[in-house]
């Protein structure tokens, strides 16, 4: 069964939200989040603007708009961290709300050549290192 709005972290931006990301930006039809675990330098989040949407649900004008956001993200991962790959993630099944983990990968850091772990608690940052990671994904969107 979906979760409802009132249990949903994204559109509550409860307490959950704030331990697990910080918000980036708004883009086109969604949301930039930078997950605060950082074993993958540069994980983000792209979620859909409303809640409750499988992303066969979204008309051609919506899914195209929702990519474009995930496209543009892509792209500034890659030119701000130069990753050696990006792994695209869409899980829901405890939160209906569409997003989108981007997750670069790099041959010589955690976990390449497996599937990314959700949150391994492996890397934290100082709020300045986070700020900073921002600013530079933000040059680049």
């Amino acid at each position: 069964m979906p979760s409802p709005v009132s249990e949903c972290l994204y559109c509550q931006e409860n307490e959950t939200l704030h331990k697990l990301m910080i918000k980036i930006t708004d883009l086109k039809v969604s949301q930039l989040f930078l997950f605060k675990e950082q074993s993958y330098t540069g994980r983000l989040n792209v979620v859909y603007k409303d809640h409750g949407v499988e992303f066969h649900e979204l008309s051609n004008e919506q899914r195209n708009a929702f990519m474009d956001d995930v496209a543009t993200t892509a792209n500034a991962i890659a030119k701000t961290f130069n990753p050696d790959k990006i792994n695209y993630g869409a899980f829901s099944d405890t939160l209906s709300h569409l997003h989108f983990h981007i997750v670069p990968k790099y041959k010589d850091g955690y976990g390449f050549g497996s599937v990314f772990e959700m949150n391994p608690n492996k890397v934290a940052l100082s709020d300045a290192e986070y700020d900073a990671i921002i600013e530079k994904i933000k040059a680049n969107l």
